[in-house]
C-alpha cells in the first residue's frame, strides 16, 4: 500500500497537500487494474462504479451514434477518469470507457467513496477535488471548443500531451477535436511543416 499511497500523494498535492500516512489509508480503499489495448472498461448501457485515475496509460470515453465512435474525451496519467454522470447518479448512460494502450488504474467504487465522506474530512475533500478537477476540465474543453480553431485545440491538446500522437489513434484525436480525420490530418501536416 505505501507504493500506492506515494502515487496517490503525488496525483493530490498540487491540489490538497496530506501527510503521507492520509493518502496510505485513503489507498486501501483502491483497487489497481489492469487493461489491455482495446479492452473495454465500461460498456454501454451499464452503471460506471468506479471513479479512476489512470496510474500508466490511456482511456477514452466514447459515443457510439450513427455507427461511428465519438470521442468525449481523452485521459491520460494522472488524471481522473471514468463516467463521471453515471459514477454520481449511478444509472446507466450510453457512453463506454475502453483502454486506448494498455493501462493501469486505480479506483475508488461509490460505495466506498461515500463511506469515505462519511468517515473522514479528508474523504469529503478527496472527493471534491476529483469533482472540481473532472468539472474544470470538461468546462475548459466545452469553452475550447466554441472558442477556439480546430488547429489552436490540436495546439493546446499537444501541450499537455506532447506525445499523443504517438500514443492515441488518429481517429480518437480527430473525434476529440470535433474535425474529421481528413481535416486532422491537414493540421498535423500544417503544423510540423
Amino acid at each position: 500500500m505505501i507504493e500506492t499511497g506515494i502515487i496517490i500523494k503525488k496525483i493530490f498535492d498540487p491540489y490538497f497537500e496530506a501527510p503521507l500516512e492520509i493518502w496510505e489509508s485513503f489507498a486501501t480503499f483502491l483497487k489497481r487494474n489492469s487493461y489491455k489495448k482495446n479492452e473495454i472498461i465500461k460498456e454501454v448501457n451499464k452503471k460506471e462504479n468506479n471513479l479512476s485515475i489512470i496510474v500508466n496509460g490511456s482511456a477514452g470515453i466514447f459515443l457510439w451514434r450513427e455507427n461511428s465512435t465519438i470521442c468525449l474525451d481523452l485521459c491520460y496519467e494522472n488524471e481522473f477518469f471514468g463516467d463521471y454522470m453515471s459514477f454520481l447518479t449511478q444509472e446507466s448512460t450510453e457512453l463506454f470507457t475502453q483502454a486506448i494502450e494498455p493501462t493501469e488504474i486505480l479506483s475508488i467504487s461509490y460505495s466506498d467513496l461515500n463511506e469515505l465522506y462519511k468517515n473522514s474530512t479528508i474523504g469529503v475533500n478527496i472527493g471534491r477535488i476529483a469533482s472540481e478537477s473532472l468539472f474544470i476540465h470538461k468546462q475548459t474543453q466545452q469553452i475550447d471548443l466554441l472558442m477556439l480553431t480546430a488547429e489552436k485545440r490540436y495546439l493546446k491538446l499537444l501541450e499537455r500531451q506532447p506525445k499523443i500522437v504517438q500514443r492515441t489513434p488518429q481517429k480518437h484525436i480527430a473525434s476529440y477535436l470535433g474535425i474529421t480525420p481528413e481535416s486532422f490530418s491537414r493540421i498535423r501536416k500544417k503544423i510540423t511543416l
